[in-house]
C-alpha cells in the first residue's frame, strides 16, 4: 500500500512537471511567434539599413535569381531578430522551471545568466558581422578579381552567407557561460581545464579556420580572440571553482 502511494505520488510530480514545462515552452513558443511578426514588419527597414552600410566597405548591388528569393531573405532576417528577442526569454524560463529545485542563493547566482547569456550571443554576433564578415566578403571580393570575374551576388545566397558566419560566432560567445556553468555543478575544475586546454586550442583553431579567409591575418584575427575567449572563461571558471572549495560542501 505505502508503495502503491508512493508512485502515485511519484508519478503525480512528474506530471506537474511536465504540466510546468508545457506552459513554460507555450510562453516561449508565443513569443517567438510574436517575435517573427514584428521581424516580419521590421526587416524592409533592417535590410536597407544593412545594404546602406555595407559589411566589405563598399556598395554591394543585390539580385534575386528566382522569385523566392525575396521571401527566404525576409524570413532569414524575421527569424534572426526573433532568435535575438526570444533568446533571453528562453533563458528566464528556463530558469524559472528549474527555480524550485535551487536555494535562495543559488537562484540569484543563476538569475544573472539569462542577460549575460543575452549580451555574450550579441558580442559574437557583432563581432562577426562587423570583422569577421567584412573580412570574408573582402577576401572573396579580392578572388574574384583576381580572375577577372564580375560581380553580381544574389540577396538570398548573400544572407545565407552571412548567417552562416554570425550564428556560430554567437554561440561560441557563450564558452564563459558554459564553463561556470559546468563549474558550479562540480563537472570541471582547474585540473581538466588544464587537461583540455590543448585540444581547445585545437578546435577553436579549426573553428576559427572555418570561418574566416584562407589568408594567416584573417585566421589570426578570428581565432586569437577565440582563444582569449576561452583563457577569459577558463578564469572565471577557476575563480569559481577557488569560492565553491572556500565554502564547503552545500548543506544537505
Amino acid at each position: 500500500m505505502a508503495t502503491a502511494v508512493m508512485r502515485l505520488n511519484a508519478n503525480q510530480e512528474w506530471i506537474g512537471h511536465l504540466s510546468e514545462l508545457r506552459k513554460r515552452l507555450i510562453v516561449t513558443g508565443v513569443w517567438f511567434v510574436a517575435s517573427m511578426g514584428a521581424g516580419l514588419y521590421l526587416s524592409p527597414s533592417i535590410l536597407l539599413l544593412l545594404k546602406s552600410r555595407a559589411a566589405a566597405g563598399a556598395p554591394i548591388d543585390w539580385h534575386v535569381f528566382s522569385f523566392t528569393d525575396g521571401l527566404f531573405v525576409y524570413l532569414r532576417c524575421a527569424f534572426l531578430l526573433a532568435a535575438l528577442l526570444t533568446f533571453p526569454i528562453a533563458m528566464y524560463q528556463a530558469w524559472a522551471f528549474v527555480r524550485p529545485g535551487l536555494t535562495g542563493r543559488e537562484a540569484r547566482g543563476t538569475l544573472g545568466y539569462v542577460p549575460a547569456s543575452f549580451l555574450l550571443f550579441l558580442g559574437g554576433v557583432s563581432f562577426g558581422y562587423f570583422l569577421v564578415f567584412p573580412m570574408m566578403l573582402r577576401f572573396m571580393q579580392s578572388m574574384n578579381e583576381s580572375v577577372g570575374a564580375v560581380e553580381m551576388y544574389g540577396i538570398e545566397r548573400y544572407f545565407a552567407f552571412m548567417f552562416g558566419v554570425l550564428m556560430p560566432l554567437g554561440i561560441a560567445f557563450e564558452m564563459p557561460l558554459v564553463m561556470l556553468f559546468l563549474t558550479k555543478l562540480g563537472l570541471l575544475d582547474p585540473a581538466r581545464i588544464k587537461f583540455i586546454r590543448k585540444y581547445a586550442y585545437v578546435g577553436l583553431a579549426v573553428v576559427g579556420s572555418c570561418i574566416s579567409p584562407p589568408d594567416l591575418f584573417s585566421h589570426l584575427s578570428v581565432t586569437v580572440p577565440l582563444l582569449l575567449l576561452f583563457e577569459c572563461s577558463a578564469l572565471v571558471s577557476n575563480r569559481q571553482f577557488r569560492l565553491r572549495r572556500a565554502a564547503g560542501p552545500t548543506p544537505g
